[in-house]
Order: C-alpha cells, then sequence, then structure tokens
C-alpha cells in the first residue's frame, strides 16, 4: 500500500495508513443489516433454505382444489363456445355455457362480485371464472351430488344409476343406434 497524494511524510515514505475503527457493530454495517432483515423475512413465516441461506421458504396450504376445478372448466367451456362459433355449425351460442358444481363454496366464490379475507388464500387465476360469470360466457349451476354424473367405471352403482349416468354422460348401446 503506497501513501496517498497529499499525504506523504518527507523520510517517512515507507510507512502507511493503519486503520483504527471500523463500523462493526454499528446500524450501517452490513452484518448488522443482514441480522435486521432476517428478523423482518422470518416475521413474515417465512424460513431458510437449508442449501442455500439467501433463499427463504413460505409453506402455502390451498384448502380446497374445487375453485382450481372450475376455474379450469370455466377456461374450457369458454374455449369450446369459440371454437363451435368460429366454425359456424351452429348458428348462434347466446346462451352461457353452464357448468354443474356440487360444492357450495366454489359457486358463492364464483358468484361473489368482490373478494373477502376468508378468500384471501386463492391465487388470482382462480378468480377467472368469476370474471366469466360476470361477462355472461359461463353460468354455474348447482348439482346434488346424487345427480352429479359419474364415471361408471370408477364408481360401484346400481344398475338404474349406472344407465342413468351413462345417458347423462350421452352414451348409449350401440344397438340403439341402429
Amino acid at each position: 500500500m503506497d501513501q496517498r497524494k497529499g499525504f506523504t511524510v518527507v523520510g517517512e515514505e515507507q510507512k502507511v495508513c493503519h486503520l483504527q475503527r471500523s463500523i462493526y457493530g454499528l446500524k450501517q454495517a452490513s452484518r448488522s443489516w443482514n441480522i435486521r432483515l432476517d428478523e423482518v423475512i422470518r416475521g413474515y413465516d417465512f424460513f431458510k433454505n437449508d442449501f442455500d441461506p439467501c433463499v427463504y421458504k413460505k409453506d402455502t396450504t390451498i384448502d380446497s382444489t374445487k375453485e382450481a376445478e372450475a376455474s379450469e372448466a370455466g377456461k374450457e367451456a369458454v374455449w369450446m363456445k369459440n371454437y363451435i362459433q368460429e366454425l359456424g355449425v351452429v348458428p348462434s351460442i347466446a346462451e352461457p355455457v353452464v357448468i354443474f358444481c356440487d360444492n357450495n363454496e366454489a359457486i358463492a366464490q364464483a358468484k361473489e362480485p368482490r373478494s373477502h379475507h376468508r378468500s384471501k388464500h386463492i391465487l388470482r387465476r382462480y378468480h377467472l371464472l368469476r370474471e366469466m360469470v360476470g361477462r355472461g360466457d359461463v353460468r354455474i349451476d348447482r348439482v346434488s351430488s346424487t345427480e352429479n354424473t359419474a364415471d361408471p367405471l370408477t364408481k360401484s352403482m346400481s344398475q338404474i344409476s349406472h344407465t342413468q349416468h351413462l345417458g347423462n354422460m350421452g352414451l348409449r348401446q350401440m344397438s340403439n343406434w341402429l
């Protein structure tokens, strides 16, 4: 280390500056700010990653997947409606596409014009269904669990119920077609 220009002493050119104080422990010290930042981030329920101390994670839990499923069904319904309109096969599809749902909370969430504190855990992209209902592209109707169409290959059911569900799905026996 060389002496700075203007601070040289004649006869003592070989001497250099010696640091007597440092900012350790002061508020300007970077370590002090890192500790403070760490406390603030942990205060928001984040925790440090085991492999990289600079990365923080937060556990999130979604209470129900019904909102996500309803949102995806809404997107698919709007896509099908637009596709059929482009084909020109059906003269007009002015009526909204009906989505049947057996979850009262998901129906209320889609029809509710505003959010409240109980729905803040639902991601923003799932609120798209509410917008589709508001535009009139989609309508959500309640269906009881007993009337909800089920896949007859995955559920055990009576013969009458089995036949009813096949009809609701649009499946028929080949002998009925001939």
